[in-house]
């Protein structure tokens, strides 16, 4: 199935933000139509015939949108999107087949998939969701990133700062962690000062954002440590 090319190339964002488009596809006239149309309008694009060849090589780090055929010798589309899942890969995936029904659409979008459009494709269509899935692949990187900043934040933190960084996000009071760690007033303020100073919080609300923007939770202690 060959694209026909009727539109003009448009500016892209750089080159570090632009991302790139991964297609994933059995068929060659296919492959090669989709990178014809996203390159003409100033996309990277990636081409893989099998899911396995693309498993192998492409980059999890990269910002990036993948265009997974359901139906392909091998791995389906269906199989890869599983692995991804298990790697923690966090694309956004839109699938795409020529025998697509309800049920396996339901299925790939319950599962994260972010569209699925059938062929033959509508081009001005396709173009705008590879846009929006990249803008969503450049937020979640971005928030990806965030998380890890955060996290490399609270990892500066002692075993006793956890602690009562952890009644803080509860809500407790100073007079209420002293004696929740029976410590004093006086230490449980030094310790808030200095979790306020390691996670660069002006405020608890600041603080609150590092901890719910953050992979790992406060760390509980099983009792009070005297």
């Amino acid at each position: 199935m060959m694209i026909q090319m009727t539109s003009k190339p448009y500016t892209q964002e750089s080159p570090d933000t632009a991302g790139v488009v991964y297609i994933v596809e059995d068929d060659e006239a296919v492959r090669d139509s989709l990178k014809w149309l996203l390159e003409a309008s100033s996309y990277r694009v990636e081409l893989f015939e099998s899911g396995e060849m693309f498993l192998a090589k492409f980059d999890p780090n990269a910002i990036a949108v993948l265009v997974l055929d359901v139906r392909m010798p091998g791995m389906s589309g269906l199989e890869v999107q599983e692995h991804l899942i298990a790697r923690k890969c966090d694309i956004p995936i839109i699938f795409i087949s020529g025998h697509g029904d309800v049920s396996m659409a339901v299925s790939t979008l319950k599962k994260g998939a972010v569209d699925f459009i059938e062929k033959p494709f509508d081009q001005a269509a396709l173009r705008s969701l590879i846009e929006r899935m990249l803008q969503e692949a450049r937020q979640r990187k971005a928030k990806a990133e965030q998380r890890s900043l955060n996290d490399a934040l609270l990892s500066k933190l002692t075993p006793r700062e956890q602690h009562v960084l952890e009644r803080i996000v509860s809500g407790r009071l100073n007079k209420q962690i002293a004696a929740d760690l029976g410590i004093s007033i006086k230490t449980v303020e030094a310790h808030r000062a200095s979790i306020m100073d390691k996670t660069n919080s002006g405020t608890v609300a600041d603080l609150m954002r590092v901890v719910m923007n953050a992979n790992r939770p406060p760390v509980k202690d099983s009792g009070s440590m005297r």
